[in-house]
C-alpha cells in the first residue's frame, strides 16, 4: 500500500458523511417539532380551550400557533383540564429519549468490535426508517389516547436506541479518516436543526393543520433516511474511503504481528540465560511489546477531549431550550412577532443557524490545536451563558431579577452561545480520535460519542434545577 492517499474526488466522502450526519438528527428534530401534534392526539376529546391549561413545559410558539383556533371555538365547549397523559408527555419523552441514548451509546463502545460496522449502521438506519414510516401511517389512524401514548413512548425508545448506535458508529467510522472528516457529520447535524426550525416557522406561517404538518415532517424524515442509506452503500466504492479503512486494518495486522513475535521472543528469553535482543524485521530497531488496547487505556489518552465535549453539551442543554424557550419579548409582546415568531426565530432558528456555522467552520479552521490548554479553558468559559440567559426576561420567575430585558440582549447571547457550542463541540469530536493510534481511532470515536450523549443527559437533568432557581 502506498503512503500517499488518493484524492477525495468531488468531495464525495465529505458529502456522504454530511448526509449521514443530517440523517442522524433530522428525524428526531422533526419528531420533537411535532410535540404539539402528539399532545393534541392525547387530549382530542377535551375542549380546545384546554390550551390555556397546558403543562408549563409546552413552548409559547406551540400555544400561539393555536390561538386563533381556540378563540373561534371558545364558546362551543366547556373548559376541561388537561389529561394526565398530556401533563406527563414532555417529561416522559425526555426520559424515554435520554436514557436509551446514553445506555446504547455506552453499549456501542464495547460491542463495536464484535458487530461489524456495516451491520450496526445499516440496521440502525433501516430500523429508524421503519419507525418513522409507522409514525406517518398512524397519523391517519384513530386511536385511544392511552394506546397512542404507549406506542409513542415505545417509538421514542426505539428511535433513540438505534440513533445512539448509529451516531456512535458514525463517529467511530470518521475516526479512521483525517480529522477534518468528523466536521461534516457535525455540520450535517447542525443543518438538521436549521431545516427543522425553518419547517416549523413555515408551518406556523401557513396555518396548516397539525395533522398535515406532522405527516409532512415524518415523510420528509423518511426521505432523508433513504438518502442516508443510499449514501452509506455508496461509501465503500470510493477510493479515498477504501484507502483509509484498509490502512487501519493493515496497521492493526502489523501491530498484532509485532505483538505475537515479541511474545514468542519473551518465551525464548526465559530459556536463554543471556537473553536475546530482538530486532524489528522492518526497520532493524529494538521493539518493545505493546499491550492490547482497552477502552480504559484509550480513554486515558482522550479524557480531556471527552470531558470537554460532555461539558459543552451539559451547558447547552441545561438552558436550551428549557430556559431560552420561556423568554418573553419586551419589544413587541402583543404583536405577531411577540406572540408567534419571537421564540421560533430568535431561539430555535438563530440557535440552529449559528450552531451550524460553528460546526462548519471546523472544516477550514481548527484552532486552538488538539494539545492546547486554551481549548478546555474556552469550553469551561461557556458556563457564563447560564446566568446570562437566566437573567433575561424568562417568565414566569420567582427569585431572580431581570437584568437583560431587551430582545437584543437575548439575541446577542444566543448568537455567541450557539456558535461556540457548534465550534467547540466539533473541535473536540475531531481531535479525540486523533490523539490515539490508528487502530484505536474507531474506539476513541465511540467513546467521544458516549460522552456527547452523557452531556445531553446531564444537561437535561440540570435544566430542571436552572428553571427552578429562576
Amino acid at each position: 500500500m502506498t503512503g500517499t492517499s488518493p484524492p477525495d474526488r468531488y468531495k464525495g466522502v465529505w458529502l456522504i458523511f454530511f448526509i449521514l450526519g443530517l440523517g442522524t438528527l433530522l428525524p428526531w428534530n422533526f419528531f420533537m417539532n411535532a410535540t404539539q401534534y402528539f399532545t393534541d392526539r392525547l387530549k382530542e376529546d377535551a375542549s380546545v380551550d384546554r390550551l390555556n391549561n397546558l403543562n408549563t413545559t409546552a413552548s409559547p410558539f406551540d400555544k400561539a400557533s393555536h390561538l386563533s383556533h381556540s378563540k373561534a371555538n371558545a364558546t362551543e365547549k366547556t373548559v376541561d383540564p388537561p389529561s394526565h397523559l398530556v401533563g406527563i408527555f414532555n417529561n416522559m419523552m425526555t426520559l424515554c429519549a435520554m436514557l436509551p441514548l446514553l445506555i446504547f451509546t455506552c453499549l456501542n463502545s464495547f460491542i463495536h468490535h464484535r458487530i461489524p460496522q456495516q451491520v450496526r449502521i445499516l440496521c440502525s438506519l433501516v430500523a429508524i426508517f421503519l419507525v418513522f414510516m409507522l409514525t406517518a401511517i398512524l397519523v391517519k389512524v384513530p386511536m385511544e389516547p392511552l394506546a397512542f401514548f404507549i406506542i409513542t413512548m415505545v417509538k421514542i425508545v426505539f428511535i433513540n436506541s438505534f440513533g445512539a448506535i448509529l451516531q456512535g458508529s458514525l463517529f467511530g467510522l470518521a475516526g479512521l479518516l483525517p480529522a477534518s472528516y468528523t466536521a461534516p457529520i457535525m455540520s450535517g447535524q447542525g443543518l438538521a436543526g436549521t431545516f427543522a426550525a425553518l419547517a416549523m416557522i413555515c408551518a406556523i406561517t401557513s396555518g396548516s393543520k397539525l395533522e398535515d404538518s406532522a405527516f409532512g415532517y415524518f415523510i420528509t424524515a423518511c426521505v432523508v433516511i433513504l438518502m442516508a442509506i443510499g449514501s452509506y452503500i455508496l461509501l465503500p466504492r470510493l477510493d479515498f474511503f477504501r484507502y483509509y479503512s484498509m490502512k487501519d486494518k493493515t496497521e492493526y495486522r502489523v501491530h498484532e504481528k509485532h505483538s505475537e513475535m515479541e511474545t514468542k521472543v519473551d518465551l525464548i528469553k526465559k530459556d536463554e540465560p543471556n537473553g536475546v535482543e530482538v530486532k524489528d524485521t522492518i526497520n532493524g530497531a529494538s521493539h518493545a511489546a505493546q499491550p492490547n488496547s482497552s477502552v480504559l487505556s484509550i480513554f486515558k489518552k482522550i479524557w480531556v477531549m471527552a470531558a470537554s465535549v460532555c461539558f459543552v453539551f451539559t451547558v447547552t442543554i441545561g438552558v436550551f431550550p428549557s430556559v431560552t424557550v420561556a423568554t418573553v419579548s419586551t419589544v413587541a409582546p402583543n404583536t405577531l412577532w411577540g406572540a408567534k415568531y419571537f421564540i421560533p426565530v430568535s431561539c430555535f432558528l438563530m440557535f440552529n443557524i449559528f450552531d451550524w456555522a460553528g460546526r462548519s467552520l471546523t472544516a477550514v479552521c481548527m484552532w486552538p490545536g488538539k494539545d492546547s490548554r486554551l481549548l478546555p479553558f474556552m469550553v469551561i468559559a461557556r458556563v457564563v451563558f447560564i446566568p446570562l440567559f437566566m437573567l433575561c426576561n424568562v417568565q414566569p420567575r420567582k427569585n431572580l431579577p431581570v437584568l437583560f430585558a431587551h430582545d437584543a440582549w437575548y439575541i446577542i447571547f444566543m448568537v455567541f452561545f450557539s456558535f461556540s457550542n457548534g465550534y467547540l463541540a466539533s473541535l473536540c469530536m475531531c481531535f479525540g480520535p486523533k490523539k490515539v493510534l490508528s487502530h484505536e481511532a474507531e474506539t476513541a470515536g465511540t467513546i467521544m460519542a458516549f460522552f456527547l450523549s452523557l452531556g445531553l443527559a446531564l444537561g437535561a437533568i440540570f435544566s430542571f434545577l436552572f428553571k427552578y432557581v429562576i
